[in-house]
């Protein structure tokens, strides 16, 4: 896999798994953690977890400028590690909220939010930079043979970026299983057993804020789960406890896993090219024409790279509903009893590890027959695959006549299960969102460092992840329908936004593939 690809790209995809890891478990947790832990609404703590997730991107953007002006890529990508570990520290340390303490205790797990965004912001794009910098050393090496042996290394690019990602979703996949795991554990541990349904009910029986079906079906779960309804206020607050305790835990595996990247990064960052150091040390044999010429060429790569950013900003702002919108689905009406709302994420990752290897062999193929699919057309193939995915679900929700989520919620517990969906629901949502990411994220990656320049790639990578900023500061958007509407009409705005997005960049197709020659 990794013989015909520079050195440094195994080291580095595993310096990156770590982190993905630790990211990806908060992916998992952290909309449902903020409800089961504060008692917060769907659309406050998705609210909430759409801000930490654009703040990363964000941030993203300022730590490639950093690397740019700074040169120094490698001391920005370990303070990334070591920032990200100090939040994940903050989150892991397990605080009962009350209402006494609910005034420091958001704003604290707030903070430590904010450090992860703020570490992640240092390390992502850098490390991304510094492999699309391999790529070009390994570009300028096979110039120096022959014309025919730089084209061969030109088509290697995606396929590394492809291997990379790979990587980055083998922490994905196991990341998912970590929070439910130890939060079950935990709750056996007291007698107890897990329910998604549960906490909110308990938070409402605190707050004095619950009606009499609601009632019923809190006596109903407590019965369930081994409890007592002798003094349900006493069991709310116990269960609450031992509930998210066991969540906090799995934030020490992000620290552990995050440590573990550090020193892997540490310990090859010697194999990593160091991205601008070459173009600024011929800059000053240019002549004025070549220097008008270049700026001339790096204008319309710009052009270029921004045109293929706003398709990207719908991309994940329909894609990373699996953290929001497809989670409280997954928690409210499908079939959970026997798995976690949060383990459907694993789906995502176990496709792309599966489906990697298909998707490479299917470019190699058009490829070795003389007609390459060009990473724009790829790009826009993957939003129209996407679509499917939202057609498939609004379909689905409308055969069902599923209500809004908060009217579904409130039925009773006996009506609710036989009209829940089955798993094999989530597993085809999952498989075409997958494909389309396979299409356009790793692909996506591999456009900027193409058309980046040589001394802006942290910067240009920063703005990749900053329009996925933009499409996760639209993410709260999805809770929102999702809970006042029909279901289905839920799907069917994210299924409009991928379908007048694969147009765009249709129009935009020839375009792009000029100015990536």
């Amino acid at each position: 896999m990794f013989k015909n690809h520079p050195k440094g790209l195994l080291l580095a995809a595993l310096s990156n798994m770590g982190e993905r890891f630790g990211y990806y478990i908060m992916n998992a947790v952290l909309a449902l953690f903020l409800c089961s832990k504060f008692g917060l609404s769907d659309g406050q703590s998705g609210f909430i977890a759409a801000m930490f997730l654009t703040a990363i991107y964000v941030l993203s953007l300022v730590g490639g400028i950093i690397a740019d002006r700074t040169q120094n890529y490698k001391a920005t990508i370990a303070w990334g590690l070591v920032i990200m570990a100090t939040g994940y520290v903050l989150l892991s340390i397990p605080v009962l909220a009350t209402p006494d303490n609910t005034s420091w205790l958001l704003p604290f797990t707030v903070f430590a939010l904010a450090l992860i965004a703020c570490g992640n912001g240092l390390f992502k794009g850098n490390l991304q930079a510094i492999v699309g910098q391999m790529y070009d050393n390994f570009e300028a090496d096979a110039a120096k043979e022959s014309p025919e042996r730089l084209k061969w290394a030109q088509g290697q690019r995606d396929a590394g970026f492809q291997i990379f990602y790979v990587f980055i979703n083998v922490g994905a996949l196991v990341a998912p299983f970590i929070a439910p795991l130890l939060r079950s554990w935990w709750l056996n541990r007291h007698g107890l057993q897990y329910d998604a349904a549960l906490p909110k009910l308990c938070h409402q029986f605190i707050a004095g804020n619950i009606d009499s079906d609601e009632m019923k079906n809190l006596t109903e779960l407590v019965e369930k789960v081994g409890g007592s309804t002798t003094d349900l206020s006493a069991f709310c607050t116990h269960y609450l406890d031992i509930f998210n305790t066991g969540i906090h835990y799995s934030f020490i595996a992000s620290v552990v896993t995050m440590l573990i990247s550090l020193v892997i990064f540490l310990m090859s960052k010697h194999l990593f090219p160091t991205p601008g150091k070459k173009e600024t040390a011929v800059s000053e044999g240019y002549t004025d024409a070549e220097k008008q010429a270049m700026a001339k060429e790096i204008k319309q790569r710009m052009y270029a790279l921004f045109a293929v950013l706003g398709i990207a900003v719908f991309f994940w702002f329909s894609f990373h509903q699996n953290g929001q919108s497809l989670s409280f689905f997954a928690r409210d009406f499908v079939q959970t009893d026997s798995i976690a709302p949060e383990i459907w994420q694993a789906v995502n990752p176990f496709f792309v590890i599966v489906l990697t290897p298909v998707i490479m062999w299917i470019f190699a193929r058009f490829t070795a027959k003389g007609n390459p699919i060009s990473t724009p057309r790829k790009i826009a193939y993957g939003m129209g695959i996407a679509g499917i995915a939202y057609l498939f679900l609004a379909v689905y929700s409308l055969v069902q006549n599923y209500p809004s989520a908060d009217q579904f919620t409130v039925m009773a517990d006996s009506v609710k299960t036989g009209l829940k969906a089955g798993p094999w629901v989530l597993i085809v949502t999952y498989f075409f969102l997958t494909v389309a990411e396979l299409f356009i994220s790793p692909l996506g990656l591999s456009f900027v460092s193409k058309v980046a320049p040589k001394h802006l790639q942290g910067l240009c990578q920063g703005l990749w992840l900053g329009a996925t900023a933009v499409g996760n500061g639209l993410l709260w958007i999805g809770p929102l329908i999702y809970n006042v509407w029909p279901i289905w009409i839920c799907w069917t705005v994210f299924l409009i936004v991928c379908l007048i997005s694969m147009g765009v960049m249709y129009a935009m197709v020839n375009w792009l593939e000029r100015v990536t020659k």
